[in-house]
């Protein structure tokens, strides 16, 4: 009975109601500018600038087309940003794409987008970031040559868990090394764009020398580009997810985006221009880890620093990944879309350790049945299919509900861009590419029907399923949280 009798909080953002005389979560306005601008960068700097530029050079087939995807991407993120940020500040509420498509369109689709969040989206992303920075912790070990897919694997598989275990131990620990390894991955991407500057001051252009010469025409081709230079970018709406806790955040949401967003863009596209000043595209496309190749290429026997820097940086975005993966998880059980248990915290270490368990084990079972470039592709199309709908759903408010109050308001010709965009890269590699799994995640997306009629729309819940639930909360230490209070 204790257990059901106590509340966990955040000890970071709780208050006590004397008047109640019980604690109640309350989130505090306490990020501002500078880290609004840190969230969204340190977000989109993870594994794609080291993992995708292959990618994209090999389904564009030449060096300035892909620089070209690069800053197309960089644009459509800055848009995408912007359009969320006119949502923000109209429905002032953390959660994201869950929470606009629940005010806007309802339960149904809010649901469909939670259960495929939780369950696909969210650890699908984990375990591409995991996958990533495996390929550069073992690379040092098999110079030469492509690491052991195996290898791999299980070095990723090592990594998921031990996120595991550090966000499962304590809120402090895990917000501490997300802090030390963004660090990291800004001293690798300094590093490797100097090194280019020097090699192109010393006249090495030959990559970019009839750099449209090959250029691939396919609309699917394209689709697929973008989804891997897409991938890089991968977080422009994270501050979407923490509205409840900005400081004045009709005016800190779109500052932060028109800072964080063009300037990653343009470091991700001088450190595409120093791989080619450092590669040819036929050795920057037959390497498995390109950044270590550059140094390999660029820093002699300092190449090993590369390796270092990029697996510290890429386990600091999985980590940041993961430790705000569970934002939606705790939303959407708030809504009554998730099972109870996954809005749980520790009593004593008061961290979500449900929704991160949860997430471990879907991430595992993703790095076990497939590759980076696949997993990334089926991430893409997914997430854009849901940005799509949150972006019809601003311009729904636009012209429908013009009288709603908005302190900040996009040009309408932005979010019909970013949606003409998201319609593309949904139908694109569907057409010109059709695989059956693009059919098996459109199957899954719509089996959230089946659990939606019986446990939320008619509130149907099985003993069986509450007597479950006390047994976790029982074996795993876990309590309810209070309702989040502005």
């Amino acid at each position: 009975s204790t257990m059901r009798e106590r509340k966990a909080t955040d000890p970071l953002h709780s208050s006590t109601d004397a008047t109640e005389g019980k604690e109640k979560l309350r989130l505090k306005q306490e990020v501002g500018l500078i880290s609004g601008v840190s969230l969204i960068a340190g977000t989109m700097i993870g594994s794609g600038i080291f993992m995708s530029p292959e990618w994209v050079l090999h389904h564009m087939g030449n060096p300035a087309s892909s620089l070209l995807i690069w800053a197309a991407c960089g644009l459509l993120a800055t848009f995408g940003a912007l359009s969320y940020a006119e949502l923000g500040t109209i429905i002032k509420e953390s959660g994201g794409e869950y929470i606009y498509i629940l005010r806007i369109f309802g339960s149904f689709p809010a649901f469909l987008f939670a259960y495929t969040s939780v369950i696909l989206v969210r650890p699908a992303g984990l375990a591409a970031v995991c996958l990533s920075f495996a390929e550069y912790a073992i690379a040092p070990f098999y110079p030469g040559c492509s690491s052991p897919q195996a290898a791999v694997k299980c070095t990723a598989a090592a990594c998921i868990l031990i996120l595991t275990i550090i966000n499962c131990l304590n809120v402090r620990l895990a917000t501490s090394v997300m802090n030390i390894f963004t660090a990291a991955k800004l001293l690798a991407l300094l590093v490797i764009v100097v090194g280019g500057l020097v090699l192109l001051a010393k006249g090495q252009t030959q990559s970019f020398q009839n750099g449209f010469q090959g250029t691939t025409a396919g609309i699917g081709a394209v689709g697929v580009a973008f989804y891997q230079g897409l991938w890089s970018y991968d977080g422009w709406n994270n501050l979407n997810y923490v509205t409840e806790e900005l400081k004045k955040p009709e005016v800190t949401l779109p500052r932060a985006v028109m800072i964080a967003i063009p300037l990653v863009t343009c470091l991700y596209l001088l450190v595409n221009v120093s791989y080619l000043a450092a590669m040819t595209p036929s050795e920057l496309l037959s390497s498995g880890a390109v950044a270590v190749t550059w140094g390999d290429k660029v820093l002699g026997s300092w190449a090993w620093l590369i390796s270092l820097s990029v697996a510290l940086s890429t386990f600091g975005s999985s980590n940041g990944t993961f430790f705000s993966g569970g934002r939606v998880c705790y939303i959407a059980a708030r809504e009554g879309h998730m099972p109870d248990i996954l809005s749980m915290a520790h009593v004593r270490r008061l961290t979500p350790s449900p929704a991160l368990l949860f997430t471990s084990a879907m991430s595992l079972i993703m790095i076990i049945s497939g590759s980076f470039t696949s997993i990334v592709n089926f991430f893409s199309f997914m997430a854009w299919l849901f940005y799509g709908m949150t972006i019809s759903g601003l311009l729904y408010l636009k012209i429908k509900k013009p009288e709603l109050p908005r302190s900040y308001k996009v040009p309408i010709i932005i979010p019909i861009i970013v949606l003409m965009a998201a319609v593309y890269l949904v139908l694109a590699p569907i057409i010109d590419q059709p695989q059956i799994e693009i059919l098996y995640i459109v199957l899954f997306i719509f089996s959230g029907i089946i659990f939606y009629f019986p446990l939320v729309r008619f509130k149907y819940h099985p003993h069986f399923l509450q007597r479950v639930t006390l047994h976790l909360q029982l074996l795993l230490e876990v309590a309810p949280t209070t309702r989040d209070a502005n």
